[in-house]
């Protein structure tokens, strides 16, 4: 394997690696506000793409404009998820609230199958189908957006949590519910945040990668999976380690797809996840009694 055979590894690793950073970061801003494990996120991801891809063909909705209407959809069935599941719930702990959590995604993948049916779909490039070079790597023109929204999604983000009086309101609560409670701050609220958020996110996820790759009802699991992974890997909890995990994870499956066998390219997850477990259960960026970045 030549120079520019890794090269393009490598920017194909990076692009792949960009969609799982969005997914986990969708799984770090719930672990963020309510300390449990979004099962769902995969699935959210899923109707991003979904969604879109019906209203394009449909209405003719041009994939830009899909970006903030599927966003809103989706946050709209994050929102009715924590209202109906968990708002009723007194006090859950963070493990009632993944093992719900779990229940959501069937729901909403039995609702996306019921509404939209089982046949893949997909969407034409934001801007273009001509291949671009970038450092020497042949990229479709779509893989460049993957990029920019993935930056600004991250930085955005950021910004929320460190900055905002929502966002700090937000880690406040799921430091200490308790003490959060005891400042004002409704705790339920910020719960059903979280979910809106991270709805969003996967919506945007879900949105980007369709016209890289046809999408359907079995995208969700996979995706999550990754997702959850790359989260694992990076530190659950830590924005900067969603976004480390996330293209380290596209690297390792890219690489591996090629230098070894394309067999071999779900499979690292399973294994990246299981390292994690093993040796560093807090992640790259992650420590053990940490205040999360």
């Amino acid at each position: 394997m030549d120079g520019s055979q890794l090269l393009q590894l490598v920017a194909s690793g990076l692009v792949t690696g960009s969609i799982y950073a969005l997914v986990a970061l969708g799984f770090t801003v719930i672990f963020k506000s309510t300390d449990a494990i979004n099962f769902a996120q995969g699935e959210w991801v899923m109707a991003g793409g979904m969604i879109g891809a019906f209203l394009h063909a449909s209405f003719g909705l041009a994939p830009l404009l899909l970006l903030p209407v599927c966003a809103a959809a989706v946050a709209l069935i994050g929102l009715v998820s924590e209202r109906l599941a968990i708002h009723p719930l007194k006090a859950p702990t963070p493990m009632l609230l993944t093992l719900i959590t779990i229940a959501v995604a069937i729901t909403t993948r039995a609702a996306i199958t019921l509404v939209l049916g089982k046949a893949p779909a997909g969407l034409p490039s934001f801007s273009g189908s001509e291949n671009v070079a970038v450092f020497g790597a042949t990229l479709p023109p779509q893989a460049l957006w993957v990029f920019g929204i993935t930056l600004l999604v991250m930085i955005g983000t950021h910004y929320f949590f460190q900055r905002s009086l929502l966002g700090r309101a937000m880690r406040a609560a799921a430091a200490d519910r308790e003490a959060a409670g005891l400042v004002g701050i409704n705790v339920s609220r910020m719960a059903m945040w979280s979910f809106v958020i991270a709805a969003a996110i996967g919506a945007v996820a879900g949105l980007i990668i369709t016209p890289l790759t046809l999408t359907s009802v079995n995208a969700g699991l996979m995706l999550g999976f990754k997702g959850f992974s790359a989260a694992m890997l990076g530190g659950l909890g830590n924005l900067h380690g969603a976004l480390l995990g996330g293209l380290v994870l596209g690297l390792l499956e890219s690489l591996s797809a090629g230098l070894l066998s394309s067999q071999f390219k779900d499979a690292v997850a399973f294994v990246v996840l299981l390292v994690v477990l093993f040796l560093r259960p807090a992640g790259l960026l992650g420590r053990a009694s940490t205040e999360r970045a």
